[in-house]
């Protein structure tokens, strides 16, 4: 049966329907187009792999089985590695380090100087003779004498002359009493709180210290260009006394360059020494100390397995290698790029230091190649190392599309 003929008010109604759906679509279209277009897109948060960190070999130092000692390094903090006893002990003529750091605190002498002029008197002849009853070492003096300061404190340093390690801390302070008590302030104002000197020679065996102080005394002593230029010196000739050689016979053995020996009946064979060796592209100044060896020649060859042993327990280590990636980035609209270390960094270890990282990054939405995304941080030890993050390629904005087909409130 064949429908019956539309009326007019049908033919009517639907054409309005179709008009009004159409203009219903457009306007639609040209409000939800622009809207989507212009809405923000979701960021991409970069998806982080643990980072891998380099370990490094523990190092076993060789230290004599004969009384106590520590050993350290500019830069690192307190000893690297001890053996014995760590309390305080008699340190003997490295006593007269403390002496020259004070004096000079007094009397600054820079790398290269003589110094002012330092007149002997009788005062002096009597502290020599006071010390050779004691069966000290000395180096001859005489009223009227005049010496440099570098030349006196050569005479200390050097032959390890305790009667002008006397006269030269009267020289700066006036009595030893008025050195003592700068000697008192100047240990405690340095962190030396454990260092005891009763007299500036180190005849007594008042006279103490610990291996952990006397590391941080050698570095406060090699931190002195003159003084380090002293301690280094084989040997020297002065007027009116003449050559004397330095105690430190391991002076230039493994480029040993400092810093003092001691030798009493209460300390033993003692030695605060000091050396560089090069790790990689660095050089690390080792500074150690032994104290309570028999005799000199059992202590040097101590020193030297030591040194020999705890070179190579420094290691220089890669921590990030420039482009190495350590986050990926993947948004939504198939953009991708990583996040990858900005430079090559290395760092010198000692031991099996342990080495640990983290990764902080930025959610990303559009960026260009090169942009800072974040860091990596290295803990190696006590020390923060970081390493900054950047994009290895560009993220795009998503295009029409994209937008268009991912409504804004599905984002």
């Amino acid at each position: 049966m064949s429908k019956p003929p539309r009326t007019r008010k049908q033919v009517f109604r639907r054409r309005r329907i179709a008009v009004l759906g159409g203009l219903a679509i457009v306007l639609a279209g040209g409000v939800y187009v622009p809207a989507a277009a212009a809405s923000e897109v979701p960021e991409a948060v970069a998806s982080v792999e643990a980072p891998q960190v380099p370990a490094a070999t523990a190092a076993v130092p060789d230290f004599p089985d004969y009384g106590r000692g520590a050993i350290g390094a500019a830069g690192f903090e307190g000893p690297l590695a001890t053996s014995g006893d760590q309390g305080a002990f008699p340190i003997a003529s490295i006593t007269k380090v403390v002496t020259a750091l004070v004096v000079l605190e007094a009397k600054p002498l820079a790398a290269g100087e003589a110094g002012p002029d330092i007149a002997f008197t009788q005062a002096d002849v009597d502290a020599y003779n006071e010390v050779l009853a004691q069966n000290g070492s000395v180096q001859p003096v005489a009223a009227g004498t005049v010496l440099t300061q570098r030349e006196a404190l050569e005479a200390v340093l050097i032959p390890s002359a305790n009667n002008y390690a006397i006269s030269v801390a009267r020289w700066a302070y006036g009595s030893v009493d008025g050195y003592l008590a700068a000697a008192r302030a100047w240990l405690d104002a340095h962190g030396l709180e454990d260092t005891t000197v009763v007299d500036p020679n180190g005849l007594s065996a008042g006279n103490t210290s610990t291996p952990a102080d006397l590391v941080a005394l050698g570095q406060l002593a090699l931190a002195q260009p003159a003084l380090a230029e002293i301690v280094a010196t084989p040997s020297a000739t002065i007027p009116d006394i003449g050559p004397f050689a330095n105690t430190n016979k391991l002076l230039g053995t493994d480029g040993i360059d400092g810093i003092k020996t001691g030798t009493t009946d209460a300390a033993g064979a003692c030695l605060l020494f000091s050396t560089d060796v090069t790790v990689g592209d660095s050089s690390i100044t080792l500074v150690g100390v032994i104290l309570g060896a028999p005799d000199h020649a059992t202590l040097n060859r101590g020193v030297v397995a030591l040194l020999d042993s705890v070179t190579p327990g420094f290691q220089e280590l890669t921590l990030t290698t420039a482009g190495d990636p350590y986050a990926t980035y993947s948004t939504e609209w198939g953009e991708t790029a990583e996040a990858v270390a900005t430079e090559t960094t290395t760092t010198l270890v000692w031991s099996d230091t342990p080495v640990t990282a983290s990764v902080s990054t930025e959610p990303v939405a559009e960026a260009t190649a090169g942009a800072d995304v974040g860091r990596v941080d290295f803990t190696v030890g006590d020390r923060t190392i970081t390493v900054p993050l950047e994009l290895d390629a560009t993220i795009e904005a998503p295009d029409l599309w994209w937008r268009v087909t991912n409504p804004p409130w599905a984002r």
